[in-house]
């Protein structure tokens, strides 16, 4: 009974880690888009209106962006983007993740899909690029959004290697009721069936396992040395993925590009 209580705290916790983080995404995102289009800078309480959050928690949220020096503000006056956060801005514009931009608007490109790179933080899936087509103004579709591991096509790339103890160790605690679409798995042992019935075919496909009506074709991206880094996804309606084998193919082909790139050493260290 006190291992089940643990692992629900240990859930929450990451849930509200992710949360904390997604916020915080948020507030940067705007700060810099601001910035990008000369318009005045926003304080605390200016923030908190623009997204509709609790002013003490923006408060709190900048306060540690500006610690990490991802955000900072002089003589408590508006915010604007910190040296951090230009030092990240550069490492993600060099190696694998760079090189990731041009490879997802090759799937706009040629099929018209959606495409999208993301990585795991361990229960959670976080966005890191994608595609030009890939949401709108306003659309909760961005960089640093955090999905689930178990009901989405890039989470179940992400657990590619992982055997069948491996995802029952990650997933002790998750309450499945309630989360993604009408396809989603309901268990570990759904989850770990998934991947079962996927990986004789070479990439993830999944059917409406996150949102309704929509469909997900993913491959895992290796480093050199051959661990799973990355997720490389397309999606879509079901009618787009009549060519399903061919844009496996492309992905494949996109993900070895993606690890060679890693091999220059470039990359988020």
């Amino acid at each position: 009974m006190g291992v089940e209580v643990h692992q629900r705290e240990r859930f929450s916790l990451e849930l509200s880690e992710a949360s904390s983080l997604g916020q915080g995404l948020r507030i940067v995102r705007l700060i810099v888009d601001r910035e990008k289009r000369g318009r005045g800078l926003l304080g605390v309480s200016q923030l908190a209106a623009e997204l509709e959050m609790d002013q003490s928690r923006v408060s709190r949220l900048t306060q540690e962006l500006c610690e990490l020096a991802i955000l900072e503000r002089v003589e408590r006056g508006p915010f604007r983007a910190g040296p951090a956060f230009f030092r990240l801005a550069g490492s993600l514009n060099v190696g694998w993740i760079g090189q990731a931009r041009t490879e997802l608007e090759l799937f706009v490109a040629e099929f018209g899909l959606r495409a999208r790179l993301s990585v795991r933080d361990g229960v959670r899936v976080i966005l890191l690029r994608t595609s030009s087509n890939d949401g709108a103004l306003g659309s909760f579709v961005k960089p640093g959004m955090v999905t689930p591991v178990w009901c989405t096509g890039s989470g179940r790339a992400l657990l590619w290697d992982y055997k069948a103890a491996d995802v029952e160790e990650l997933l002790q605690g998750v309450d499945f009721i309630g989360v993604g679409g009408p396809g989603a798995a309901h268990s570990v042992s759904e989850v770990y069936g998934l991947m079962e019935r996927d990986r004789p075919q070479g990439f993830i496909r999944s059917a409406e396992e996150f949102e309704h009506g929509i469909h997900e074709l993913a491959v895992p991206v290796r480093d050199p040395g051959g661990r799973v880094v990355a997720a490389l996804t397309v999606l879509g309606g079901s009618a787009a993925f009549g060519r399903a084998g061919e844009i496996a193919d492309a992905l494949h082909s996109a993900a070895k590009r993606l690890s060679v790139a890693g091999s220059d050493g470039g990359g988020v260290s």
